[in-house]
């Protein structure tokens, strides 16, 4: 799972709609291969809508696709001030070897609902988002996800640094067989924009009990842009 809340135009004035591919190598231990995220973002009247899906390439010699995860969430606001109410969908597949093929596994369908408190500064080069949500994991348990979305931009937007962190509570067990009641996951991102279109930079995942893995690792990726 490569969660991806960047909320990309959450960095834009909200008369701004983006779209982006991303294309990242994970050179971590247990990665080695390719995902691509493309995202979307819409804002309106009363509010925004955003989206990402993301695609791991590593099933077989041919690293065809083995599975994919989605993300979409909606701010809603009819009034003024920078509270906005917000609804999030998650969910999506993954797939592991088999002695005789490949196995699959559901990501477990969540919704989040709760509130969204935005900050920026006058030309929107500076923005921070800190969300406070009810998590429904279904089959799961009832539960609470906190998450803070960032986006600084420098050198008249030639460098960008944006990310998000997140943060709830979640009944796992892990692949080797113990058990965690919480998970933490940031996603920092540096990009370079060549262009307004083109960007190149590197993303590092640094997490805790994410992801069915026990204690806290550090996987770091680079990663290439395009902007439509």
């Amino acid at each position: 799972m490569n969660k991806k809340l960047l909320l990309a135009g959450l960095l834009f004035p909200l008369t701004t709609m983006a779209q982006n591919l991303q294309v990242l190598y994970d050179f971590g231990n247990d990665r080695n291969y390719v995902t691509t995220t493309l995202e979307m973002f819409k804002p309106d009247k009363w509010g925004d809508t955003f989206f990402f899906v993301d695609y791991y390439y590593d099933f077989g010699p041919e690293k065809h696709p083995s599975g994919t995860y989605m993300e979409i969430a909606r701010n809603l606001k009819f009034w003024d001030g920078p509270i906005s109410a917000h609804v999030e969908y998650n969910g999506g597949l993954g797939t592991f070897p088999t002695p005789t093929g490949q196995g699959a596994f559901p990501i477990n369908n969540a919704w989040l609902l709760g509130v969204d408190y935005g900050f920026h500064n006058a030309d929107f080069s500076k923005t921070l988002n800190l969300q406070a949500m009810y998590k429904h994991i279904v089959g799961k348990q009832e539960s609470a996800q906190f998450t803070a979305v960032w986006g600084l931009h420098f050198f008249n937007r030639k460098v960008s640094f944006t990310g998000f962190a997140d943060f709830w509570f979640e009944n796992n067990s892990n692949s080797n067989g113990s058990t965690s009641s919480t998970v933490f996951v940031t996603q920092p991102q540096l990009w370079y924009n060549f262009t307004e279109h083109l960007s190149a930079g590197t993303e590092v995942e640094l997490a805790n009990n994410f992801a069915s893995t026990e204690g806290f690792y550090v996987r770091p990726r680079l990663a290439v842009k395009w902007n439509f």
